[in-house]
């Protein structure tokens, strides 16, 4: 999928493709899959059917779909490269830092059931192990703060229960399941809310949220957990000093760490 640079005229179209292109590029929907036909979208996104239309041409353009005349659209397999320019923060280890007062979170489901294939692949896990797929709204002050999606190996979530998750972190769950943490690699991009997302947060769907994914493995390098963060774009901040450093006979800025340093995301 090209992540695409077709964007439909019009912007209730375009707020449709968005928050479609990122429902592919998330996993929602695999390669072969067809997408749900053209009145559902409509009234999905309380949008009219040639506005649809308009955005599943988009991203027919863009490589991420088929689309046939009376077959609909189908969901087409990811280019093996990405498209997205990416920063080389490999050193920098952000933290959420909470300020103030503490979270809660409230547990909106919990199931177990096949990995999603995105998640099974970014996890190393065989295709059709089965998951737990645990979906809570984290709030601040008593306003939703972030909508967070996790999955863990079957064999690890069952020493656990929902009643658990829904007043324990996860982390103190996988320690207590026996599971030493190693490593974790995320990523940070900018997406929109989709209908679900945006009624569970309290926004208009649509609205900007920062996306954070994360895969944390064990120290034998196996994955144990992938979580999936939605964040109100208005409550995330990534802060870090930047020193101006020399590369041959060209500078240029860089993270400042270690003990010279400071980077860290804040929720404000």
């Amino acid at each position: 999928m090209s992540g695409g640079a077709n964007l439909p005229e019009g912007g209730k179209a375009r707020r449709v493709y968005l928050l479609l292109r990122d429902a592919l590029q998330n996993g929602a929907y695999v390669a072969g899959a067809s997408l749900p036909g053209e009145q559902r979208l409509a009234e999905t996104y309380s949008v009219s059917r040639a506005t649809v239309r308009r955005a599943l041409d988009a991203l027919a353009a863009d490589g991420m779909v088929d689309k046939r005349t009376g077959s609909g659209s189908t969901v087409r397999a990811p280019a093996n490269a990405a498209s997205t320019v990416s920063a080389d923060f490999s050193t920098l280890i952000p933290q959420l830092t909470l300020m103030g007062q503490s979270t809660t979170a409230r547990l909106l489901s919990f199931a177990y059931g096949p990995a999603p294939e995105g998640v099974a692949s970014a996890m190393g896990l065989p295709g059709g192990e089965r998951v737990q797929t645990a979906v809570r709204v984290r709030l601040f002050d008593g306003k939703p703060l972030s909508y967070l999606t996790t999955y863990v190996p079957e064999s690890i979530a069952r020493n656990y229960t929902e009643a658990d998750l829904a007043t324990t972190p996860l982390y103190r769950l996988l320690e207590r399941s026996g599971v030493k943490v190693d490593t974790a690699h995320q990523s940070v991009t900018a997406t929109l809310a989709s209908p679900d997302v945006a009624e569970a947060l309290d926004v208009s769907a649509g609205s900007p949220l920062l996306s954070l994914r994360r895969v944390v493995r064990d120290k034998d390098g196996r994955g144990v957990e992938y979580l999936w963060a939605l964040y109100l774009a208005d409550v995330f901040r990534l802060e870090m000093n930047l020193s101006r450093v020399a590369q041959g006979s060209e500078r240029h800025w860089a993270p400042v760490i270690g003990g010279r340093a400071n980077g860290e995301t804040t929720i404000q």
